[in-house]
């Protein structure tokens, strides 16, 4: 009875046969399989019998199972109608083709119906690469007798292996290509399989080809997903199931028109993965980005083989648009006479939206409803009468996408009535109501600009125009770790756009433009990214750099023409915690920027030099010590009202995991000051506050003139110099220099006075003569030289001329003045030195001429011609009217100083020739008076160094010490200015009281002159009284 049973199933199945459609037959060695598929058409009352006659039977070692029902059709009008029985689907390509996917219903017309497959069927696409010349003929044409018995041999060694598999159905070879001989082949597989069974038959196939495969299986892994089309307030999820635990981290992977992307953990993704299973969630309001075909795979890397398990689905999602809702005109304009306006709206969305959108118009306090006309547009009527309540039209649009979720924008309509002040029509500015700002479009870029209508008057045009490479690097910087790739990589290739857009100054070369790349910056710094590649370090760095190039100066100054300091601080501060993320020890140098790291261990002292500053770190905490210098960059920092930058900004950061001990922290830096410091102008050592966002002294220090480009600070942070604008000012000093030289040219008029009065009466001998047409001289070129000196008092009320002009006749005065003292102590010391060796009157005035008037004019005109014809601030400073001082042994006053030196040497050395004399007396025995000896001679020696010392000049000893001492060292310089200046600013006075007061010859001469005149008015008078009374 069951043979009979076996024979009638076994006859019913090759009447199938027979009836159906043999797809595929492949004989193996072991448990080879075949699969048969039919189509039947039969009456629907059938199908109950030939199910019961379907079942597994065994004939001749024959195994006849899995008879089953895949596909159910029915003829209709439009065509065949098929559904696909329970654990059946259609295949990906019914899927992709006809768009009829999972179990769905659906109608096919002029075309074969397709028969559903398994839903654990699996679709294998693969390539073997052949190796040695046993298939070479497969690479030969493809009707040819030697390419097909090379396929059927090579198709009967595939099939033999892989027909092994439960489920084998179809294998057929595609193609051949060259690179060895690749064969590329696609396989289906009815039924669900062991991985093991594959890797055996691929490791069998292998040997006997001789061969590498990859294998890339569709079906093994299932994807279940939110299904299509997800609305957009939904947190979609999809989920991969194995059949199998492979032990092998998943991939998943989303395929969008412009790209590929790896999906992985980040602000908008969560990948989780156990054994056998997998899923992404999104969790934000989905947007655009994540609409497309995902795909999870699972990849094994053998030997001689790679399988890929992937599984993928499209994900199709219900968007809502931003609106940007306009009105034409922008400002409506009711005329004279007019009752309406006509006014147009427009609810722009993006231009990529391929979503079909339902839309719906709305108004308030409008003559006529919205017309719809056009996309998205509509056309309404505004009344021009103006309304009392004060309440303006309204218009509104309204989306609705398939999900019946809705996003609308509203715009209120700003009619110009007929009384109102408005900015004609300009250009592409159209009429603008009073006190509003007009908006347009920024060609060929992203952003607007606007311009406001005050009072009737068009005010000047602001632009927010970003180029659009611009805007792209910070859309992508803005979304490198939503989960759309890896965030490292994703920041790379920002970093690498950057650095092509920054290349082209041009780009950039605005505001807007300059703005938009540093919020690139800012955002990639607020990113939990690393930077790794060689290749994103350089372009970050060289991106970084052009932004500080000289010509986008422009760029970093709003539209006021103020530098913005908040941009700046941005850049510093983003640009650092960059650095920070990169992983170079080394020195990277660009244009503008250098970066230079280096391994700080515990306890010793680290070095970095960018751009010639030096920054040594010493901290107690091993760690990596990066420094950063950044060119031109200080010039957009506030700026102090007395201060201004001299050297580039420089950074300098550690990373240590003891960061406790960074209080401790020393740091000397040794900058290149960008122009030299002025004598007497003080220098800041600042870092950057980022909480007051300003320059402060906190924890830093400046060493002095002496080390005047040296800095120490106790904290790390970026770090400048700041630069006084004007020289340190004493308190009171320039009071007493105009006082006492006021002082002295009257003081000099009186001693002139004095010496022509008495001049007869103290000439009598030729020493006399010649001392006193010395000191005529000598006060005569102080007199001059003072006037000129108070006369320059104010360096900025003169021309550059009369500047000039002061500066030669000081030059020369003052140097004639010293030469006629170093007469004066040379003719002293001749004196006393040869008392007896006498010498004309004639020859020591001929001499003294030629030393007093000629030396200083020859040593002026050679200074003059020396230093590009007396040009202004090579010969003399035009902020202060008198010679310039560049450093030491550098500048025009080394010409008056270096000669006025050697004469005050030179006198004080005759000073004390003379006083020794004075001092070299008989050695008195006597012992009684041996006391009053000494005081005579100390009294001598004081009378002779009060008297000689302000005609020889030792005064100006002290000028020697104001130009060594800097004024920023504090007390002692500023007790030697005082002194110097109270000596010399008087110094007219000292000379009356000290040649004419103080010489007794002189001041006998003019008692006698006063006594001889008073006795003379006193005869007259009493004269005339005689007469007076004898009338």
């Amino acid at each position: 009875m069951q043979t009979k049973e076996n024979w009638n199933r076994m006859w019913a199945f090759i009447i199938l046969c027979l009836l159906g459609l043999s797809v595929c037959q492949a004989n193996g060695e072991g448990n080879s399989t075949q699969m048969h598929y039919v189509k039947l058409i039969i009456e629907e009352s059938a199908i109950d019998n030939i199910t019961k006659i379907l079942k597994p039977f065994d004939y001749k070692n024959i195994l006849v199972d899995n008879l089953k029902k895949t596909t159910l059709c029915q003829t209709v009008s439009a065509g065949t109608v098929c559904s696909c029985m329970p654990d059946f689907r259609w295949s990906n390509e019914v899927c992709q083709s006809q768009k009829c996917c999972g179990n769905n219903d659906c109608t096919f017309a002029n075309i074969p119906a397709p028969m559903c497959v398994s839903n654990n069927s699996v679709a294998v696409t693969g390539s073997i690469y052949l190796k040695g010349v046993d298939y070479q003929n497969c690479l030969k044409e493809k009707y040819s007798k030697e390419f097909q018995q090379c396929n059927d041999k090579l198709l009967k060694e595939v099939k033999t292996v892989f027909s092994t598999l439960t489920g084998f159905d179809i294998l057929t070879i595609k193609k051949y290509r060259l690179g060895s001989i690749i064969a590329d082949f696609e396989m289906i597989i009815a039924y669900s399989f062991k991985q093991q069974d594959l890797i055996k038959a691929l490791q069998l196939l292998s040997e006997n080809l001789s061969a590498s495969l990859n294998l890339v299986t569709t079906g093994f892994v299932h994807l279940y997903m939110t299904p299509s089309p997800v609305c957009s307030s939904c947190t979609p999820s999809l989920i991969c199931t194995l059949q199998e635990d492979l032990n092998t981290p998943p991939v998943w992977q989303l395929k969008r028109t412009d790209g590929v992307f790896v999906i992985f953990n980040g602000t908008e993704s969560e990948v989780t993965s156990a054994p056998a299973v997998t899923s992404v969630g999104l969790n934000t309001k989905i947007s655009e980005r994540w609409e497309g075909e995902y795909s999870c795979t699972y990849t094994q890397k053998l030997n001689s083989y790679t399988i890929t398990h992937k599984a993928s689905g499209v994900m199709d999602i219900a968007l809502l648009p931003d609106i940007h809702i306009t009105t034409v005109p922008e400002f409506p304009r009711c005329r004279r006479g007019s009752d309406f306006v006509n006014v147009r709206v427009n609810c722009v969305i993006g231009s990529n939206s391929k979503e079909n959108y339902t839309v719906t118009w709305k108004g308030k306090n409008i003559f006529t409803d919205i017309i719809p006309s056009g996309v998205y547009s509509g056309e309404t009527i505004v009344s021009c009468d103006e309304p009392k309540d004060g309440r303006k039209p309204q218009l509104t649009c309204n989306f609705k996408n398939i999900c019946d979720e809705h996003q609308n924008a509203t715009i209120e309509v700003n009619i110009i009535y007929e009384n109102d002040s408005f900015c004609p029509a300009e250009g592409d500015w159209r009429d603008t109501k009073a006190n509003y700002t007009a908006y347009l479009k920024c060609p060929n870029a992203a952003g607007q600009r606007q311009r406001k209508c005050s009072a009737g008057k068009w005010g000047a045009v602001v632009e927010h125009c970003v180029n659009l490479d611009v805007n792209l690097a910070l859309q992508q910087a803005n979304i490198v770790d939503v989960g759309l790739g890896s965030k490292d990589q994703n920041a790379a290739n920002v970093f690498s756009l950057l650095g092509n857009i920054t290349n082209n100054t041009k780009a950039i070369n605005s505001y807007a433009n300059m703005n938009a790349a540093v919020q690139v910056l800012i955002s990639l710094s607020q990113k939990s990214i690393s930077i790794v590649e060689e290749s994103a370090v350089d372009d970050f760095l060289e991106s970084s750099s052009n932004l500080l190039e000289p010509s986008l100066k422009e760029s970093w100054t709003l539209n006021t023409g103020k530098s913005n300091s908040l941009l700046a601080d941005s850049y510093l501060n983003s640009v650092e915690k960059l650095i920070q993320k990169t992983n170079k020890n080394y020195e990277i140098k660009k244009n503008n920027l250098e970066v230079a790291a280096s391994i700080c261990t515990e306890g010793s002292k680290c070095n970095n030099t960018v751009f010639d500053v030096t920054v040594n770190l010493n901290s107690p905490s091993p760690g990596s010590v990066k420094t950063a210098g950044f060119k031109e960059l200080q010039n957009y920092f506030p700026e102090e009202k007395d201060f201004e930058p001299n050297s580039i900004v420089v950074s300098t950061t550690i990373t240590t995991t003891a960061s406790e001990q960074l209080e401790s922290v020393n740091v000397n830096i040794n900058f290149q000051l960008l122009k030299p410091r002025p004598r007497n102008v003080r220098i800041k050592c600042v870092s950057w506050d980022n909480n007051t966002r300003s320059w402060s002294e906190e924890g830093c220090e400046w060493k002095g003139s002496s080390e005047e480009s040296l800095c120490t600070c106790t904290h790390l942070s970026s770090f400048a110099i700041l630069m006084s604008r004007y020289p340190t000012e004493i308190n009171g000093l320039t009071d007493v220099t105009y006082v006492g030289l006021s002082i002295s040219v009257v003081s000099l008029v009186i001693t002139m006075v004095i010496e022509l009065t008495v001049w007869s009466a103290v000439v009598k001998t030729i020493g006399s003569y010649l001392r006193h047409t010395v000191h005529m001289h000598i006060s005569l070129c102080l007199l001059i030289a003072n006037c000129c000196f108070l006369a320059s008092s104010n360096p900025k009320l003169l021309t550059e001329m009369w500047c000039k002009i002061s500066v030669l006749l000081k030059h020369f005065c003052y140097l004639s003045m010293f030469f006629w003292m170093l007469c004066l102590s040379s003719m002293l010391l001749h004196k006393t030195v040869f008392p007896f060796h006498q010498t004309s009157k004639k020859a020591y005035m001929r001499f003294f001429l030629f030393l007093g008037y000629v030396c200083p004019l020859l040593i002026v005109v050679i200074t003059f011609l020396g230093y590009n014809g007396g040009a202004k601030d090579v010969y003399f400073s035009s902020d202060t009217c008198w010679l310039r001082y560049s450093g030491l042994m550098k500048g025009s006053i080394h010409t008056f100083v270096i000669p006025v030196g050697i004469i005050v040497f030179f006198n004080v050395f005759s000073m004390l020739v003379v006083i020794m004399k004075l001092l070299d007396h008989p050695i008195n025995t006597d012992k009684s008076n041996e006391t009053e000896n000494e005081k005579k001679a100390a009294i001598t020696a004081l009378r002779s160094v009060i008297l000689l010392t302000p005609i020889f000049g030792v005064t100006w000893i002290f000028g020697f010490a104001v130009m060594v001492l800097d004024l920023t060292i504090g007390t002692v310089a500023f007790v030697v200015n005082y002194v110097f200046t109270l000596l010399n600013a008087f110094q007219g006075l000292f000379i009356l009281l000290t040649t004419c007061l103080g010489d007794k010859l002189t001041r006998e001469a003019l008692l006698n002159r006063l006594r001889k005149n008073d006795s003379a008015s006193t005869t007259d008078s009493s004269t005339k009284l005689d007469s007076t009374w004898k009338q």
